[in-house]
């Protein structure tokens, strides 16, 4: 297992798929798009890439002249979400909020995966990142990283953990959280970071990590207590808030959200998407609202996001199997 928590550690590799952007619209064809726009995101409604959906899915219907329609489809650590948006027509009508879970890690622990992330997937665009934060129920009596880990040293394999998933982001931060410093929290998988933070928020568990944004409302009012960024820097919104690395142990990660559509939609399609979007995300009002709930605000080309999908499915491919990790 040390070889993996090393790995992940690096940054590694440079992957080698192909995605297919698809043809181009015939001249007989409809101007694009002429109906609504279903938006999937694959999970449960109050997680990270529901709140981005939601802040962006208005005003981006607006510039390309239909409404974008939001559609949870939870389960699977948002595999199934996904799946539907990779067996959808690739005609531009049916979008996915992708996120690495289920775009990189799922696949790669399950070889019987119902879809290949770089052959089923035309990238549109990486909209925002985001950097996750480790937060604990108040009544769990530790107000710092140390301190929650000489708790769960006091009470090996007794304090758990929430995620929206096994296998995703979350679950892999709080798994090398664990190797760095020691402790045995014990996994308990939710059908998605909202229902995981409910749990939180209703003692079922006793800590989890999550994308900042999502939560900030709950730190404020102390409905959950934050101990520390697991980026690489503190947050301008949370300026005493630590990191987890200037409590001394080695961890950074965060997260990631993006648009992407079936393979083989057309360029035109995928060209007009990405040209509103990011419009819809450089809107200055757009930007100021992303920032105040965390989200740093990204923007890139097509090419752009299917490099960095290539590059960390290299990257937790090699991870996954140094640690011979299998879906359960």
């Amino acid at each position: 297992m040390k070889a993996i928590f090393k790995l992940l550690l690096c940054a590694m590799g440079t992957g080698c798929g192909v995605f297919t952007f698809g043809e181009t619209l015939s001249a007989a064809e409809a101007p694009y798009p002429n109906k609504p726009i279903r938006l999937i995101v694959a999970s449960s409604p109050g997680g990270p890439n529901d709140l981005v959906a939601r802040m962006v899915a208005a005003p981006w219907g607006e510039l390309l002249g239909r409404p974008i329609v939001i559609d949870n489809r939870a389960g699977a650590a948002g595999v199934i979400g996904s799946e539907l948006v990779a067996r959808a027509a690739p005609d531009g009508y049916t979008l996915l909020v992708g996120f690495p879970g289920p775009l990189i890690i799922a696949p790669l622990l399950n070889e019987t995966a119902p879809y290949d992330t770089l052959k089923d997937f035309a990238p549109v665009s990486l909209a925002v990142s985001a950097p996750f934060v480790l937060l604990v129920h108040p009544g769990v009596p530790a107000k710092s990283v140390k301190e929650l880990v000489a708790l769960a040293r006091a009470r090996p394999g007794k304090m758990n953990y929430a995620s929206g998933g096994t296998g995703i982001g979350s679950h892999l931060a709080m798994e090398l959280l664990n190797h760095v410093t020691g402790t045995q929290m014990v996994h308990v998988p939710y059908k998605g970071a909202g229902p995981g933070l409910t749990a939180l928020m209703a003692a079922e568990v006793d800590a989890m990590f999550v994308a900042l944004g999502s939560v900030l409302p709950h730190i404020k009012t102390e409905k959950v207590r934050a101990l520390a960024l697991g980026g690489e820097k503190r947050y301008p919104l949370l300026p005493n808030l630590p990191t987890i690395s200037e409590s001394g142990y080695r961890f950074n990660s965060s997260s990631w959200y993006g648009i992407l559509a079936p393979r083989n939609t057309p360029r035109t399609v995928i060209g007009r998407l990405h040209g509103t979007l990011t419009q819809t995300l450089e809107a200055p009002q757009m930007r100021t609202r992303l920032t105040d709930m965390a989200f740093e605000t990204i923007g890139s080309t097509p090419d752009e996001f299917a490099k960095l999908i290539r590059e960390e499915t290299a990257t937790w491919r090699k991870v996954i199997s140094a640690a011979g990790l299998k879906a359960k």
